[in-house]
């Protein structure tokens, strides 16, 4: 029989370390009366401008069904527009309202605040490193890897 330990089991401790880091932005997250999956769809479309809804949902790791809602949701709370494909009837693009934009602006710098204090004590090439190694990590258990390339990496800390 193998030895396991939970205790050292990469997916638990991956998962572990995920919930510490959302617990500490979840005060600021209910204060601005959002989700943490509205908080990924803000951040994204931000990033990444307007976007199809399947691409919002490869991008947010968000299942489409759950996306779906959660973009009702926000739109109802007017921090993002939907609209129709003219070309597609079936696609929904989405983009952030002046109010989305916004309230995402006022939420980046706890949100950095939360990654800053998750990273306290390493060193610049161990924060590149770590990233590095989660790109793979991901990658590795995508069903095709040559899908899509990683996120656009953020130099420094």
């Amino acid at each position: 029989m193998s030895r396991f330990n939970l205790q050292e089991y990469l997916p638990y401790l991956l998962n572990r370390s995920a919930v510490r880091i959302v617990d500490t932005f979840t005060d600021d997250l209910r204060a601005a009366n959002i989700t943490l999956p509205m908080w990924r769809a803000l951040a994204a479309l931000r990033h990444g401008g307007p976007m199809r809804l399947g691409e919002l949902a490869e991008v947010t790791s968000i299942e489409m069904s759950t996306l779906s809602r959660t973009v009702a949701a926000m739109s109802r709370k007017r921090l993002l527009s939907r609209t129709r494909s003219s070309s597609d009837a079936r696609a929904v693009h989405v983009a952030l309202t002046h109010e989305g934009f916004a309230l995402t602006e006022r939420l980046i710098p706890s949100a950095l605040r939360c990654e800053a204090a998750a990273l306290d004590g390493f060193t610049g090439a161990e924060v590149e490193m770590l990233r590095s190694l989660l790109y793979r990590l991901y990658a590795n258990l995508q069903a095709d890897t040559s899908e899509a390339p990683p996120p656009e990496r953020r130099t420094g800390s």
